[in-house]
């Protein structure tokens, strides 16, 4: 076996096309549908199109979509989510909108406000991989000086590593995803798009967003991780869980990726997802394929143990939102025992993760959507300048200090590269 047999820049999905060029995919009122010959500028045109005060940029391994305006904002209560979405849609529909959707981002926390509403319009083009214009370099950062500080500090949240490790050994639970974040302050203005240009040609295959998440807040993000996806009469879930950091020698590289497909701690953590994520769609499924091992997808920085699950729902009328929530959060962002998982969060982690390791993504009136982990991501307060990273490892009983602070450092290169920031962290 040679590990090129277990690599794949992204697992399959629904293709998001049938002869070649881009299925037509409803937009909504005042949309705008690119049917192009070729697929030369499609997807890119959309990407140089953002502008983040008016606009909500996703893009996938299927599609990309920019979404202009609101229409309507689905409401804050205590119906769940996918009910209240589906109310927001079924009276776009009454009002005339012939095809509306909704776009945004759920936090972490579901039962906290999430930022979901039906544009204006909406441009539909192919994946950003698909358009040869995606492989032109994007504009290298600006200098600017940036006063980086972490939260907590890497010791402080080695210690936190250190006492989950010693509560799991004592046999309290199995595992725990602890995050940390960094605030970055600079001394120019944010160029968010120019960073989302960073971000989505750095790994176009991956999935790439810039969302509005309340006065003066961006969520941008490049996550490799797809929640849930449903086409039709297929959903795919693809959870990650074991990773570690590219190298840039070869070599290295493929010495990395092969003994992360042999580590027993990670292929452990990595079958607890699994499992997780098999148990919360079986109820929902007629048939649900899960593959016996795991092959690797690869980031720019990282490699990531990857499962592609492929389902057929019971119900046709089961949308992608519901089945997205009936799965979050997974052990792969939260942990096992998932209540005891919060509530150890909740102590050892000294900030509120709000939209971190929540979802973030698309789902229209039939049902049909795609949600994303929301990690490799970054909240911009464009009026503070500031951004503010997020990054988690999972913790389990093999887990050091040193290693869980090496991990998230390494994913927050996906972030610094982006904005030109180097971290030092040897000694503090």
């Amino acid at each position: 076996m040679t590990t090129v047999h277990h690599v794949a820049d992204r697992p399959g999905e629904p293709a998001a096309r049938t002869d070649g060029r881009l299925t037509a995919v409803p937009g909504g009122v005042g949309q705008r549908i690119e049917r192009p010959e070729d697929t030369v500028g499609a997807a890119t045109s959309l990407l140089d199109a953002y502008e983040p005060a008016r606009a909500r940029f996703f893009a996938s391994p299927t599609r990309t979509l920019l979404a202009y305006g609101t229409r309507a904002e689905v409401p804050h209560g205590g119906t769940p989510l996918a009910r209240r979405v589906t109310e927001t849609l079924d009276a776009e529909l009454l009002a005339g909108n012939p095809a509306p959707i909704v776009v945004g981002a759920v936090p972490f926390d579901q039962s906290a406000p999430a930022s979901l509403a039906v544009p204006q319009a909406v441009r539909w083009a192919p994946a950003l991989s698909e358009d040869p214009l995606i492989a032109l370099p994007a504009a290298a950062p600006a200098a600017a000086d940036w006063d980086i500080r972490p939260i907590p500090e890497p010791g402080v949240y080695g210690a936190a590593v250190a006492e989950a490790v010693r509560r799991m050994r004592r046999g309290d639970f199995s595992k725990v995803v602890l995050a940390r974040t960094l605030e970055l302050r600079s001394s120019r203005e944010l160029d968010l798009p120019a960073l989302l240009q960073r971000l989505a040609r750095r790994d176009p295959a991956g999935y790439t967003f810039a969302l509005p998440t309340g006065p003066g807040r961006t969520l941008l993000g490049a996550s490799p991780e797809l929640l849930v996806s449903r086409r039709g009469g297929v959903l795919i879930a693809n959870p990650l869980a074991g990773s570690t950091p590219r190298s840039a020698d070869l070599a290295e590289d493929v010495r990395r990726a092969a003994a992360l497909l042999e580590s027993e701690k990670d292929l452990h953590e990595h079958a607890v997802v699994v499992d997780a994520v098999r148990a919360a769609l079986a109820p929902y499924c007629r048939t649900l394929d899960v593959p016996a091992r795991p092959t690797l997808v690869r980031t720019a920085a990282m490699w990531h143990l990857s499962t592609t699950v492929v389902g057929e729902p019971a119900d046709p009328a089961v949308s992608a939102l519901e089945l997205a929530c009936a799965l979050h959060p997974t052990p792969a962002v939260c942990g096992t025992p998932t209540t005891t998982a919060r509530d150890v969060i909740q102590e050892l982690e000294p900030f509120d993760r709000g939209n971190f390791t929540g979802m973030v993504g698309w789902g229209d009136a039939s049902g049909d959507g795609e949600w994303v982990v929301t990690i490799r991501c970054a909240e911009a307060r464009a009026e503070e300048r500031t951004l503010r990273l997020y990054a988690g490892a999972g913790v389990v009983a093999q887990s050091t200090p040193e290693a869980e602070t090496a991990e998230t450092g390494a994913k927050f290169r996906t972030f610094l590269d982006a904005v030109g920031a180097d971290l030092q962290e040897n000694g503090r």
